[in-house]
């Protein structure tokens, strides 16, 4: 059995080699490979340099700087199709995989499904070190036409979900042979939303993993300071990649949640214009 690792990097060198670290001690049988697909996007850190001298075997292409989080992921994705795996395991490089991961993902596929029906996602939750919390895994829908959801976790089953986060998500290959990789239509975060809810209007499931599979702190908004900065500084992280992503946010709720877009629309540009108005609504 081949599983190819996914991976995208940018300028967290240390984080990405304490990641390979931990992918070299997982406990896996004897005939499964784990070919590594690295996408440096022109790290001026020395990311590619360590990667190259502590991991030789690591497949690792460069990208130009303006790849970020998705742009990476397809890069490495594009690459490891070429070698025609049973799996793709998409990996967040600031995730620290415990040692048994990728057999709780295994095994819904190996010996829970079996050949009894069609392929599954699996997600994996990760937990932040410090306060105890779940930070990244799958998330459920309470509502059909909204995009509101709440995180779902056991620690002993396999969870269903509609939303999965690919900082850490084992995907079978007969599913990217059905419905491809992650959307050229997203520059950094929403991708792997928009991959999973495909996956489930294909017919497939997507399942989170019992129990956390590892480590991760969840680092999404913290730029995001209402009142604290300009108009200015609040239009540009409205439009950012890496902000809310306006264009490429509408396109999700678009696609997926279309009777939401003129909610969706107003909201993005309250928060921008008013955020005091927006705080308020939150409590």
């Amino acid at each position: 059995m081949t599983i190819a690792v996914i991976l995208t990097t940018f300028n967290r060198k240390k984080k990405t080699i304490t990641c390979l670290e931990n992918l070299g001690r997982q406990v896996i049988s004897d005939d499964t490979t784990l070919p590594i697909f690295i996408t440096d996007d022109a790290s001026s850190d020395g990311t590619p340099e360590a990667i190259s001298e502590r991991f030789p075997a690591v497949h690792l292409y460069h990208g130009n700087g303006s790849l970020y989080w998705a742009g990476g992921m397809r890069n490495s994705w594009k690459k490891a199709l070429q070698t025609n795996p049973d799996y793709f395991l998409l990996l967040n490089d600031d995730t620290v995989l415990y040692d048994n991961a990728i057999e709780v993902l295994l095994q819904y596929s190996t010996k829970i499904l079996g050949n009894k029906t069609a392929p599954a996602i699996c997600v994996g939750s990760t937990v932040n070190e410090e306060t105890g919390i779940i930070s990244y895994g799958g998330r459920k829908l309470r509502s059909k036409t909204r995009p509101v959801s709440e995180m779902v976790y056991s620690t002993t089953e396999y969870m269903d979900c509609d939303l999965g986060n690919a900082n850490i998500m084992l995907v079978p290959r007969e599913i990217v042979e059905q419905i491809g990789i992650l959307s050229d239509g997203y520059t950094h975060g929403i991708a792997d939303y928009d991959y999973t809810l495909k996956a489930k209007k294909a017919g497939f499931k997507v399942l989170v993993a019992p129990g956390y599979l590892g480590t991760c702190e969840d680092d999404h908004g913290k730029n995001w300071k209402s009142q604290q900065v300009t108009f200015s500084d609040r239009l540009k992280y409205l439009m950012s990649p890496k902000g809310l992503a306006y264009k490429e946010y509408l396109r999700f709720i678009r696609d997926h949640f279309p009777m939401h877009y003129p909610s969706a629309f107003c909201k993005l540009w309250l928060k921008t214009m008013f955020p005091f108005i927006w705080d308020r609504m939150k409590k």
